[in-house]
Order: C-alpha cells, then sequence, then structure tokens
C-alpha cells in the first residue's frame, strides 16, 4: 500500500486494549459516512470524487493549461484558505519549495496572492509580474470574499488596460460555483472560461476539484496520476475494520491520545517539499476539528530545521503534544557527501555518503530521543517517493482520516461557523453597509 502507517512507537503510551475500545466510535463513523446521515452530510462529495468526478471538465482543465501555458510567462492564482493552500502544497510537493526557479521547461511561474490584506505583499506581486504576460485564475464560490476579490480587483483591470477586454476574457479562468454568485455572474458577462466549485464539496477538500488540478496542471504535473492515485486510496480506505484501515487506525490513535490529555498535533517531515503539505493539513485538521471547544491544536514543522530552534522545546518542554512523522522513503534526487582534505570539520566520517541516508539517521536519532527521552508519542506515516500518485493517494488518507477522527469527537467535521466571526467584526470597523450598529459597538469596546 503507498501510505504505510507504524504505530510501534506508540507503544508506551497507547495499550492494544484501547484501540479495542474505540473500534466501535470508528465503526459508527465509518457507517455515518457511507450512509451519509451524519452533521454535514451535504459536503459529502469528496469522497467519491476520485470516481465520480466531472471528465469533460477534467478534459476543459487539462486543455486550458496547456494554454496558460503557452501564452503566458506568469499565472497568478487569486484564492484564500482552501482554493489556494492544496494547489500551492501539492506543486511544491512535485516540483520543488523552489518551484518558480526550477521549474520545468515551458511551464510558467506561479504567483499566489488575494490569501491576505497585506498591501506590502500585493505590491510585491505585482512587482514581480512586471511587464510579462500573465494569466489569472481566480478561484471563490461567491467573489465576495474580500482577500481575492481585492486583488481580482487589480488583476482584471490591469489585464483589460494591457490587452483589452477581448484578450482579457482569453486570460482570465474563473473557477467558482456552477450557477450563481457575483464571480460566475461577472464570467458568463465577460466571456471568462469557468470552472466548478462542487456545492458539496468544501474548501479544505477540494485540491482534487478544478480548485487545486488547474494550477497543479499548470505546472506541468500529471493530474490524471494524482486521481488515480486518490481513487485507489478510496478503495483501500473503504474497509470498515480499522484493523485493515490505515485512515481509520490514525483516527483512533489520535482521538485516543486527545482524550489522554494530548492538546497538540505537530506535524513533521524532513523534506521541506514538505512544508505547504503541512500548511494544506494544519487548514484541514484546524478547520475541520475545532469547534465546541474540542480538537487537536494542529502545529508543524520541518526537520532538521526546526529542530535547532523548537527541538528542545519538544524534547523537554510542557508535555502536551504528539508527532505524526511524514516519511518520504526515495529521494528525488541524491547528493554525495564530498571528502575534505584536511577534514577541518571533522566530517570525513560521511564521506562518500548520501545525503539521504543522513537525513534517514537524523529521522531515527530524533525519534528515539523524542520517544524514549522526551517521552513524546510518534505516528509514522510513510510513502515511498513523492510523486502524483502517491499524493494523491496521501491527500485522500488525510481527508478520509479527519472526518472519521471528527464524527468520533462529536463535532461537524465539515463546517466552520468560527471563521464567520473575524469577517463580521471587520465588516462592522470597515463601515460596510448594513452594519452600522455593530461598528458603534464595537468601536466602544476597542
Amino acid at each position: 500500500m503507498p501510505v504505510k502507517l507504524s504505530k510501534k512507537y506508540l507503544q508506551n503510551f497507547i495499550r492494544e486494549d484501547e484501540y479495542a475500545s474505540i473500534s466501535h466510535q470508528i465503526a459508527a463513523a465509518h457507517t455515518l459516512l457511507e450512509n451519509r446521515s451524519g452533521a454535514g452530510n451535504d459536503f459529502l462529495g469528496w469522497l467519491d470524487l476520485p470516481v465520480n468526478y466531472d471528465k469533460e471538465e477534467f478534459a476543459r482543465i487539462q486543455a486550458a493549461a496547456k494554454r496558460i501555458r503557452e501564452s503566458c510567462d506568469v499565472l497568478v492564482v487569486i484564492g484564500i484558505g482552501g482554493s489556494y493552500l492544496g494547489a500551492r502544497a501539492a506543486i511544491e510537493f512535485l516540483n520543488s519549495p523552489f518551484y518558480n526557479q526550477l521549474r520545468k521547461p515551458g511551464t510558467p511561474e506561479i504567483l499566489f496572492c488575494g490569501n491576505n490584506i497585506s498591501g506590502d505583499y500585493l505590491n510585491d506581486i505585482i512587482a514581480m509580474c512586471g511587464d510579462r504576460d500573465i494569466c489569472v485564475n481566480v478561484i471563490s464560490k461567491s467573489g465576495t470574499t474580500t482577500e481575492p476579490a481585492v486583488a481580482f480587483r487589480y488583476f482584471r483591470d490591469y489585464l483589460i488596460k494591457k490587452y483589452g477586454a477581448d484578450g482579457a476574457k482569453q486570460r482570465i479562468f474563473a473557477t467558482t460555483d456552477k450557477a450563481r454568485g457575483t464571480l460566475k455572474e461577472l464570467s458568463d458577462r465577460e466571456g471568462y472560461e469557468t470552472f466548478v466549485i462542487p456545492d458539496d464539496v468544501g474548501g479544505r477538500y477540494s485540491v482534487l476539484t478544478a480548485v487545486g488540478l488547474l494550477p497543479i496542471a499548470v505546472a506541468g504535473c500529471d493530474i490524471k496520476r494524482l486521481m488515480q492515485g486518490a481513487a485507489d486510496a478510496r478503495a483501500a480506505y473503504s474497509v470498515p475494520d480499522m484493523t485493515k484501515n490505515d485512515a481509520y487506525l490514525y483516527a483512533a490513535i489520535r482521538n485516543i491520545l486527545y482524550n489522554k490529555g494530548y492538546s497538540m498535533e505537530l506535524m513533521v517531515c524532513y523534506e521541506p517539499r514538505f512544508r505547504e503539505m503541512n500548511e494544506w493539513i494544519k487548514q484541514l485538521y484546524g478547520e475541520s476539528e475545532g469547534k465546541d471547544n474540542k480538537g487537536l491544536f494542529p502545529a508543524s514543522v520541518i526537520f532538521s530545521t526546526d529542530l535547532h530552534s523548537l527541538g528542545q522545546y519538544v524534547q523537554d518542554g510542557r508535555r502536551q503534544m504528539f508527532e505524526t512523522v511524514v516519511t518520504i522513503d526515495k529521494p528525488v534526487s541524491e547528493f554525495i557527501i564530498p571528502e575534505e582534505k584536511e577534514n577541518f570539520d571533522g566530517l570525513n566520517f560521511l564521506a562518500g555518503k548520501p545525503m539521504s541516508y543522513v537525513n534517514r539517521k537524523a529521522f531515527e536519532g530524533t525519534l528515539l530521543a523524542h520517544t524514549e527521552e522526551g517521552h513524546v508519542p510518534n505516528v509514522i506515516v510513510s510513502i515511498d517517493k513523492a510523486d502524483e500518485y502517491e499524493l494523491g493517494y496521501l491527500i485522500y488518507f488525510f481527508e478520509k482520516t479527519t472526518a472519521v477522527s471528527g464524527y468520533v469527537l462529536g463535532i461537524n467535521p465539515f463546517d466552520q461557523p468560527g471563521v464567520e466571526s473575524y469577517k463580521r467584526n471587520m465588516f462592522a470597523l470597515l463601515g460596510k453597509p448594513g452594519y452600522e450598529d455593530l461598528k458603534k459597538e464595537l468601536e466602544a469596546r476597542l
């Protein structure tokens, strides 16, 4: 199986009978998903998406990606949250954290904006675009979310001024609602090509829809293999028995440790290409489980880098976390450590060894230090290599785990009511029409 889970290093933290005790809750969560009878069941489109996706739209995504690659130097992807995290994570995982500098011939730079409210950041994106040819992929269900809407205002106007209205409409690709909303109405009126954010797939589960697939395809990645990996994971993780289903076993582990008082899950990888995957996972977990004063707090590190900053806390700080370590067995490329004639750094004992070997020993040494001396539980999730098939499998693994884990926790894993609180206050303080009374109330409290 492409994704493998090991609970070997949990032996001192979870007893075997505890797995048996939670198995009925896992089975109940499975039934809620399969029967589509649980909370948030109108957002379960991701469950069968890897096999039931729109094949006609998929072909249009591939064709649009080809046109984008052929017509521009820069693709600007405008979106926030699930509308950009998955695509960025996949692109960097499959290529490099230096994608824009090392991208494949014939692929454009890909810049992400509309994911914050910083004028400095947006001005930097604009400066990086310069006078080069650009295309825009704006991703928004409604078209009115503040962060992407502000960015799209600028780039739409820029494209019209540079290429004219007819030229601009060939360079704007909107991923939005199928039938309604401001962005859909604008796109239909102006003639932008549109792709669909399905009604039954929430943002953080949307990377395998057009939301993620179009930018990923523009980067030269094989989205058919990505979907095949997810399809095979769907089949593998449909088994209700958690002893034969690693996604369910992982959900059980997370809930057992949570019930023992662990409040934080630290996502760990030893490859920098996984950094943005960590960010995607943090949204998936945080937005799905952080409700009703419940849920594990998701945090992340890249080792060995962060062993030199947060490593001390993990080893000796407050005992409140467990680690989920994602290992990639085969490196994309290899670096052989050279011999130094004078051996000034004392590292000639490593000469001739591949860097991946040293990285593996760093993982093993840290694993033993954290579990045996630091008493930090460690879950190990392994994949063979960083390719499209394994990534699709891994994405579905985390999505299925999140859904089951949320149901065991007793919450709706598919809504995000808390996200609306900051928006309401922000709109009021900005003076949005209809918020006048709240504006007065908030300003009095500041």
